[in-house]
């Protein structure tokens, strides 16, 4: 009971942002660090669970609002002309090239959540709640674009997807006016980039959005116990 106690009352000192020197004492302990990665190794595995499965990556609203503006002018042209059902298809073929980037995503968000440091857990306590994501994501964001957008381009390339754009668009160079006017060539590889931006971005708002909630019910669990 005494080592739950402990638990619970770290756990909220890391989420509260509280910045007094026993505070930080405490969050910074070994005690304390763990925690902090269990809150975020949650994160990670809820997040990548998600991009496991193709229906649940379309159906989540973090990942949705991720999408950069690139994608959603495109996607706006196209429901324009009509075209709502290539719009949808286009949302599957990043939804099904996102499930092949889990198993590079995971080995490098447990390592950098394993290496995290006192130093992260005092301005954790400093910042708040969304602040150890905000820490993950700037240890993890460019690695991680590196290593999925390769495969991202590779699967949509298979899939055809710069391809089926053009021809639904008529032969016209309005895509690549919508990508910031880059020639056919560079075009799979321009959506790969902003597909691989959502996946990404997606990928720490679902992250935060879980410490956000942990951090609810670590309240609630502090006081009941008061």
């Amino acid at each position: 009971m005494k080592r739950n106690t402990i638990l619970v009352a770290t756990m909220a000192v890391v989420t509260l942002g509280t910045t007094t020197q026993s505070c930080v004492a405490l969050a910074t302990s070994s005690v304390g660090l763990a925690v902090l990665k269990q809150i975020l190794l949650g994160g990670i595995t809820k997040g990548l669970n998600i991009f496991s499965d193709k229906n649940s990556f379309l159906a989540n609203q973090l990942i949705e609002a991720a999408l950069p503006q690139q994608l959603k002018d495109v996607n706006n042209t196209l429901q324009k002309l009509g075209l709502n059902s290539l719009v949808q298809k286009e949302k599957e073929y990043i939804a099904q090239a996102a499930t092949f980037t889990v198993d590079v995503s995971r080995p490098i968000l447990t390592n950098a959540v394993n290496s995290l440091t006192a130093e992260d857990a005092a301005r954790i306590v400093q910042g708040g709640s969304g602040t150890a994501t905000q820490i993950l994501r700037e240890k993890t964001s460019e690695q991680l674009m590196a290593a999925i957008a390769p495969k991202v381009d590779a699967k949509l390339n298979e899939f055809g997807l710069v391809s089926t754009l053009n021809q639904a668009l008529a032969g016209s160079n309005l895509l690549g006016t919508l990508l910031g006017g880059q020639s056919s060539n560079a075009l799979t590889g321009g959506i790969s980039k902003f597909a691989s931006q959502q996946m990404v971005n997606g990928l720490f708002n679902i992250i935060q959005n879980h410490e956000q909630q942990n951090s609810a019910t670590i309240l609630n669990s502090l006081n009941s116990i008061k």
